[in-house]
This record gives structure tokens, C-alpha cells and sequence, in this order.
């Protein structure tokens, strides 16, 4: 079962349940995913890891969202913010700890090659396909960063 498969039929769960907020979320995700089906050049067709690079866009967007509101003193904006993205991590893969990231990130180094800071950019090509949706890509940057500084 596809992703996309998997929303549509959770739609129809919340809605027998009478899950407002759940409900919203996985409308929005739908939406996203409908739009990327449609879009020039998509052929119909939507690829689960295209869909998983929307739910990450979208958990962001939420994340960023939620401290802005926070920030601002509108905690009731940003709960309705955190309660998508509590319904958006539901599918997306189990976030690397540091230690993971750290032996993800010596494997890529090894395969790259990569012995100086100089080579970052090779590896953050390779490190950010390969944890995509596991890791922030800012964590990654600045893991890749410390460890070929030694």
C-alpha cells in the first residue's frame, strides 16, 4: 500500500472517529500530495520518496510555524500547529539519535572518501539523500562540519 494509499484510508478512519484535528491534518496532506501528482512533468504519479520529501517539508513548515506563534505569545496557534505535526511524524521514519547520525555520517565519509573540510559539499550530497526525512539538514551540516574538522 502505497503512502498515498495509506492517507486516503486514514481520512476515512478519523472521520468515522470524529477526529477534527487529525482529520485537518490528513486533509492537508492529501492536498500536498494531489498537488504534487498534478504538477508538470509528475505523469499522474507519485513516488513514495516523493511523498515522504513532502511530509518533511510539511513537518517543518509546522515546526517553524509553531515556535513563530510561540515567539509571538499565541500559544493557541501554535498548539493547532504541533497537534499537525504530532499527526505528521506519524509517517515519517524514526529520527536518527546523535550516535546513529554520527555512524551514518562516518559510513558516507568512508565511502566518499572525504578526509577534509574541504570536502563537504561531496558528502552533504551523498548524507542528505541517504537520511532524508531521518535527519534535519541542518544536524547534518554541522555533524558533517565537526567531524572533518579532526
Amino acid at each position: 500500500m502505497s503512502l498515498f494509499e495509506t492517507i486516503n484510508a486514514d481520512i476515512k478512519a478519523a472521520m468515522l472517529a470524529r477526529e477534527k484535528v487529525r482529520l485537518e491534518a490528513l486533509r492537508g496532506i492529501k492536498k500536498e500530495f494531489l498537488e504534487a501528482k498534478s504538477a508538470p512533468g509528475a505523469n499522474g504519479e507519485l513516488s513514495d520518496d516523493d511523498a515522504m520529501k513532502i511530509l518533511v517539508k510539511m513537518a517543518k513548515q509546522r515546526r517553524e510555524s509553531a515556535q513563530i506563534y510561540t515567539e509571538q505569545n499565541r500559544a493557541d496557534l501554535a498548539e493547532g500547529e504541533l497537534a499537525e505535526l504530532a499527526v505528521i511524524e506519524t509517517y515519517l521514519p524514526k529520527p536518527l539519535t546523535d550516535e546513529e547520525l554520527t555512524e551514518a555520517l562516518t559510513g558516507i565519509i568512508a565511502q566518499v572518501g572525504a578526509s577534509s573540510p574541504a570536502d563537504m559539499g561531496k558528502v552533504m550530497g551523498v548524507a542528505s539523500k541517504a537520511l532524508a526525512g531521518r535527519a534535519d539538514g541542518r544536524a547534518i551540516s554541522a555533524k558533517v562540519r565537526e567531524m572533518l574538522a579532526k
